[in-house]
């Protein structure tokens, strides 16, 4: 797990220091591009700057000159925002999106000189410019000037798309890739980007609301491009390992995170309460309490402190059948946190990433996906991202029946969570949701932390339990011999159901457990342990060393088997408003040991769901052979008849 950033403040003194130099750009300047080729005819039409409104009016704001000093074949950004539509004066839309690119770039430029500062990357400019700079000096010398471009661009594109995001309507543009990046030097970064930029709000910002969409369009795709650049472009340790907070903004860059104002979502779904989920005991159990662990979330330290000492579930899988309750199981989690949050003041983001985000459209999908984990991670926020039906959503690698989009979906999630740069604070959990997870590719199924079987009502109780919820109250008909709802008491379910499983519950799992067991007698040690574990991994070579972190994480989250008290949720003062360190001696206090019980229910929980998907994915894939084989018999016969 990550740490979060130092934080350094970026004064507002040396971010307006760089107003002049960024107006001089937004007014005019020469670049010749590269990489990138103008986006249509009409773009290199309009590229030279002669504004489409005959306009009567230019500003005077200092540091604006009055004519620009580049060649009419020039970019000039200013005068392409304000052509846009028939006004003779800037409306306050263009004035908007112009004030924020001046600030952007000035932002962009202030972090370009603490990373040089930093890095030592302003000594070598001086003996570079002095001719001084050593032959063994120069690789370092373009390495740095490069990874400045980088930082400068990625700071730029963020402040854009972060002092837009307050103006931004339903209107949407679709740009495309970014792709004049240079990094031969920050400037020449700079230039290459307004040069596109300028390109892009030539084709698509035709009407004065696609101005502010086409610009927020452009900085998320410079970002998302910078980013995967980043990736391997040495020496940005300077910039990822800082955070530059720029306090008039309430803005906050964190190497290569897209910031996000901290506003919640407005939630329209219908919340369930914990005993309206009937049966699913530990998905129910363990969904309670993980909505209590994300609020234990310090905003000042960026970090959980159960993040920190084990047991914070990040992303989970709960599998079932149609109509066991996956559906009121959000319900129901996605109500407590937000009425925890409703208490106490914090933002709650929720989405759910569903089917209408697998887009035609080359990379959309991926975009789209890559959009929704930003904005469940944003530090600022506590969030919650749901992925229902995750076997349509995302491809299985391997099956022809997998779309382009659904591939890039799947790709997109493993890195977010389990790549190089995947950082979990602990303010944000994902759920993903399945009827058939045998039909998730493996290896995204194995980056779930932990597993939640949906069985929906098991018990006799369960069956008069969820008959006498659905029921309602308009009706006269008795109950009977039964005490509504004490089946679903949780502590007591709970354990029950973890006690079920000191020994397997799948067929292939239980015949691998007596085999060791018989073998090796009683699984006391770690020795023993890790003996069963290589016998489950010879019968399914797919059990491989994520599993057994995966099972060692569930584990962590059993020492932390407690619920935080309702009355710390009720009133803050009594823990949530505490510091972060006051937060974690708490917890910790609460920390159960682990027990060899606690171990092996987790290997078997979390092996019987592996079995249980590799045999229901086995017998699926013997149907389709057995299709596949009736059709080319039946092809077989035909062809020769028609031969015949």
């Amino acid at each position: 797990m990550s740490q979060s950033a130092d934080f350094m403040e970026l004064k507002e003194d040396d971010i307006r220091a760089h107003y002049d130099a960024a107006l001089s750009m937004l007014d005019g300047l020469d670049h010749t591009p590269r990489i990138a080729k103008p986006k249509a005819a009409e773009a290199v039409e309009r590229s030279a700057g002669v504004s489409t409104g005959a306009r009567r009016f230019r500003s005077t704001t200092r540091g604006l000159v009055t004519r620009s000093t580049a060649r009419p074949e020039g970019v000039r950004l200013i005068d392409r925002v304000e052509g846009v539509g028939e006004d003779d004066l800037p409306t306050a839309t263009q004035a908007m999106v112009l004030q924020s690119l001046r600030r952007a770039l000035a932002i962009g430029l202030a972090v370009g000189v603490q990373f040089s500062e930093a890095t030592g990357l302003v000594e070598l400019k001086k003996e570079n410019l002095e001719g001084r700079l050593s032959d063994a000096k120069k690789a370092e010398f373009a390495e740095l000037l490069a990874a400045e471009a980088l930082a400068t661009l990625y700071a730029f594109g963020n402040a854009t798309a972060y002092l837009l995001a307050s103006s931004m309507t339903e209107v949407t543009v679709e740009i495309g890739a970014v792709e004049e990046l240079l990094t031969d030097n920050a400037q020449l970064a700079l230039h290459g980007a307004l040069w596109e930029l300028d390109q892009e709000l030539a084709v698509f910002a035709n009407e004065e609301p696609k101005i502010a969409a086409t610009v927020t369009a452009f900085a998320e795709q410079l970002m998302e491009k910078v980013s995967l650049r980043a990736q391997n472009t040495p020496r940005l340790q300077a910039f990822t390992a800082a955070s530059y907070r720029i306090e008039a903004d309430d803005l906050t860059i964190n190497g290569f995170t897209p910031a996000a104002k901290a506003k919640g979502s407005t939630l329209t779904m219908t919340f369930k309460k914990p005993n309206e989920v009937v049966g699913n005991h530990i998905a129910k159990y363990q969904a309670m309490k993980l909505s209590k662990m994300l609020m234990a979330y310090d905003f000042e330290r960026k970090l959980n402190p159960f993040a920190e000492l084990g047991g914070f579930i990040f992303t989970f899988m709960g599998d079932g059948k149609p109509g066991t309750g996956k559906t009121t199981l959000i319900q129901m989690m996605a109500g407590l946190i937000n009425g925890y949050c409703q208490n106490v003041g914090y933002p709650f983001r929720y989405q759910n990433l569903s089917t209408d985000n697998i887009d035609s459209y080359q990379g959309k999908s991926g975009q789209n996906a890559k959009a929704f984990i930003n904005n469940v991670i944003d530090p600022n926020v506590i969030g919650f991202g749901t992925i229902d039906d995750i076997d349509q959503l995302a491809g299985k690698r391997g099956d022809r029946q997998s779309s382009a989009g659904q591939l890039e979906i799947t790709a997109v999630l493993m890195e977010s969570f389990a790549g190089a740069n995947t950082v979990v604070r602990g303010n944000c959990t994902f759920g993903m949701f399945s009827n058939y997870p045998e039909n998730v590719d493996d290896a995204l199924r194995q980056r779930a932390g932990a597993r939640f079987l949906v069985d929906g009502p098991i018990t006799r109780e369960d069956y008069i339990d969820i008959l006498y919820l659905l029921m309602g109250k308009n009706h006269d008909i008795p109950l009977g011999d039964h005490e509504a709802y004490a089946a679903q008491q949780i502590q007591k379910a709970v354990a029950a159901s973890f006690e079920s499983h000191s020994k397997p519950h799948e067929e292939g799992l239980m015949k691998v457990f007596e085999r060791v067991h018989s073998d090796i007698g009683e699984l006391d040690t770690i020795a023993k342990m890790g003996t069963y574990l290589k016998g489950i991994q010879e019968a399914d070579d797919r059990f491989t060393g994520r599993a057994i972190k995966n099972i060692t994480d569930a584990v962590k989250v059993r020492a932390m088997d407690f619920e935080l008290p309702d009355e710390w949720m009720e009133e803050p003062d009594l823990f949530l408003f505490k510091t972060y360190d006051e937060k974690r001696a708490m917890i910790e206090e609460l920390r159960q040991p682990i027990t060899v019980e606690m171990v092996i229910q987790e290997i078997n929980r979390y092996a019987d769901s592996e079995f249980r998907y590799a045999d229901k994915s086995d017998e699926v894939a013997i149907e389709n052979m057995v299709r596949d084989y009736g059709r080319q018999e039946e092809a077989k016969k035909r062809y020769l008849e028609g031969k015949g």
